[in-house]
């Protein structure tokens, strides 16, 4: 699969996934929300696509589970979040939309928990 993109052809994998990480930008990140019907990204979503990000790139490949994003967006953001919350950002799934969005190879665990 492919998309296509400022002119150029963007290679992902059959569920959508980037084959090449080093493809991603913010505005190919913003096209990819907007193919999956999510529409302009707000400020927590950026918070949630760049915890993604960080942990990806800078804790040993780690991909954190809804419950971990839970957690760290609740301290950031100051507020007890509840799942619904996330998941009205990412509704097919938080971990997994986002982590598609954010550029990051499709996680292989099941579940959120």
């Amino acid at each position: 699969m492919a998309i296509e993109f400022e002119g150029r052809t963007i290679e992902t994998t059959e569920t959508g996934f980037l084959v090449n990480l080093d493809d991603w930008s913010e505005a190919l990140a913003q096209h990819i929300a907007d193919l999956e019907g999510i529409g302009e990204l707000t400020e927590r979503h950026w918070d949630i696509i760049n915890y993604l990000r960080d942990e990806y790139f800078n804790n040993n490949q780690n991909q954190p589970n809804n419950r971990a994003i839970l957690k760290e967006m609740s301290n950031k953001w100051g507020e007890k979040l509840a799942n619904k919350d996330i998941f009205k950002l990412f509704p097919l799934g938080p971990s997994k939309q986002a982590g598609k969005i954010a550029g990051l190879p499709e996680s292989m665990r099941k579940g959120g928990y």
